[in-house]
């Protein structure tokens, strides 16, 4: 874990580096200086040497002077390298998950990688900061001034022997406790921004229904949850600070009684003794530091741990990998096609599909909720994998194709797509960037999205954050006219035209048919009237293809369209003039 997390540090190693060596440097004056106030006192005060006094004045003054300086350098590197290092590590997490497929992004919630990408990178980099300066300066000081009282207080040192197990072992068992409580909090943290995230994208659902007071008990509860455990993981941490200060106190006599034994015995000096209580409180709060380090890497340890978890899961598909870089054709195959989404010894969605479409054919899909019209479509444009048999676009198997390339050439218009914060022409340029006005001028119009040319600003009419300032017709007619723009051999409506009228839905079907006659269209539909004129009609039934046919086959044979037919269309003859 540590090591994945540390190649985010790249640029950023100097400053890194140089921390801890800084650490070391102001450690190294602060130690000094008691030990040259010592020689002050024993051989300058007592003695009446002034200039002695003098010089070892001059020294002391040099030393702070150099600990102040080593200790601001120390804080502007380590500063530079811990915002530097959650900067890559935010930047390395985004993009990897643009190399995520639908089934890697399933395995975590949007929520959850929201959490990992703030709070999470948040910890990590407060503990990065406290690993490059204080976890070398607390140990690098503790060691310094155990140095230091063994060199002048003797057999003093034998009481840390003593002190400093009894306190590894009382903040040992504390953390054990504490730990599974922070990753609890997490997980909490991602239930809070859950019910933040639906409320905030719904808030119409929830206003309509008059919903706040459920959606506001719902947030309650989950801050609650959040509060409540770190409460108790508190609670057990403000017992570090009384344990490690009474054994700090228990030092303290302990110096206080036998340093008093050396000094009438004539073994210790005055200067000495107080040279090695300076010391004592050095040791004594690096052990205090050392016990705040460890409170923080407790809760770094629980982000750190999630933030690997996402850069450590391998995309099943590699975007821009090795393969063919064109499709030839719009035909598509599926060979005994299966597909689970759990992976293989799952349920399975899709069973032993046997499907057979030629380029620029015009293929209707009807099916009842659930029964795996969606899913058969995924696996065209390879948002996942079939779990057995195999998929072909063009003639080749779409594994064996660049990923980009093959998604370049196979469109796909869900029935909620997404429209992005900016312009019309903006979002369009998603189908192709070095699009002309021309060509969105005439994606357009096969949308049936003239709408926009109603419009004072045209193509720059500016598109609302998920394109709320357009109704839902709008935003889909939008999103089949940049589908368009990607030129493709193969484009898929998985129920994109359900929320516009009959009407301008047969409208868009005589466009394509007509202006677009070489690429295969797939049509997904819960409405009859949208398929009647496909080439072939696949009648869909617990994920298997139950029949397949046109409208006039399928009414002279199929008992379960002629019922769609006559329940939709009101007769059992009925056909549209599309």
């Amino acid at each position: 874990m540590i090591i994945l997390l540390s190649k985010s540090i790249r640029e950023y190693k100097k400053p890194a580096i140089a921390t801890p060596f800084l650490m070391i440097g102001e450690v190294a004056m602060e130690v000094l200086i008691p030990m040259l106030m010592a020689l002050i006192i024993d051989n300058g005060v007592y003695k009446g040497d002034m200039d002695y006094i003098v010089r070892m004045s001059i020294l002391i003054v040099l030393a702070a002077f150099l600990s102040l300086s080593f200790g601001v350098l120390g804080a502007f590197t380590a500063a530079k390298a811990s915002s530097g290092f959650a900067k890559n590590l935010r930047h390395d997490i985004f993009y990897h998950l643009q190399d995520f497929s639908f089934r890697n992004i399933d395995s975590f919630s949007t929520s959850s990688l929201i959490t990992r990408m703030t709070t999470d990178v948040q910890n990590v980099q407060q503990a990065f900061q406290m690993l490059t300066r204080i976890c070398f300066r607390a140990p690098v000081m503790f060691v310094f001034a155990i140095v230091m009282v063994a060199n002048t207080g003797g057999s003093l040192v034998v009481i840390f022997a003593v002190a400093i197990p009894v306190i590894g072992f009382l903040v040992y068992k504390l953390m054990t406790h504490v730990h599974p409580i922070f990753n609890r909090v997490f997980r909490n943290y991602d239930n809070l921004n859950r019910v933040v995230e639906e409320n905030l994208t719904g808030i119409r659902t929830v206003k309509a229904y008059v919903r706040e007071e459920h959606q506001i008990w719902k947030f309650n509860d989950s801050s609650a949850s959040i509060r409540n455990d770190f409460v108790k993981a508190q609670r057990l941490m403000a017992l570090m600070n009384p344990m490690v200060q009474t054994v700090a106190y228990a030092c303290m006599l302990a110096i206080c009684w036998f340093g008093a034994h050396l000094i009438t015995g004539g073994s210790m000096g005055t200067g000495q003794l107080m040279s090695t209580f300076t010391y004592t409180m050095q040791i004594l709060s690096s052990l205090i530091m050392i016990a705040m380090i460890i409170t923080m890497l407790s809760i770094s340890r629980a982000s750190a741990e999630r933030i690997a978890e996402v850069l450590s899961t391998k995309a099943d598909m590699e975007l821009d990998g090795p393969g063919l870089k064109d499709v030839e054709s719009g035909d598509v195959d599926f060979d005994h096609v299966s597909f689970s989404y759990g992976g293989e010894g799952q349920a399975l969605c899709l069973k032993d599909i046997d499907l057979h479409i030629k380029s620029g054919q015009m293929i209707g899909i009807l099916g009842t909720t659930g029964s795996g019209k969606s899913s058969l479509v995924s696996l065209i444009a390879r948002l996942y994998d079939a779990t057995s048999g195999s998929v072909k676009v063009g003639g080749h198997d779409v594994r064996d194709y660049n990923l980009t390339a093959l998604r370049n050439r196979v469109a796909v218009v869900l029935q909620k797509n997404t429209l992005f914060s900016g312009t019309v022409r903006s979002n369009l340029q998603w189908g192709d960037k070095n699009a002309t006005d021309e060509e969105m001028t005439r994606a357009l119009k096969i949308a049936n999205a003239d709408f926009i040319f109603s419009s004072k600003n045209g193509l720059d009419s500016i598109v609302e954050q998920g394109g709320n300032n357009f109704s839902g017709g709008q935003k889909q007619r939008l999103c089949i006219a940049r589908a368009l723009l990607k030129n493709p051999r193969v484009i898929i409506f998985d129920d994109s035209t359900s929320a516009v009228d009959t009407a301008t839905d047969s409208q868009i079907r005589h466009a394509l048919r007509t202006d677009v006659k070489d690429a295969t269209k797939i049509i997904i539909s819960q409405r009859v009237n949208s398929v009647l004129d496909a080439d072939q009609i696949i009648m869909m039934e617990n994920g298997r293809i139950q029949d397949i046919g046109t409208h006039d086959e399928l009414m002279a044979r199929n008992e379960v369209y002629q019922a769609l037919v006559r329940v939709q269309l009101g007769g059992k003859n009925a056909r549209t003039d599309a």
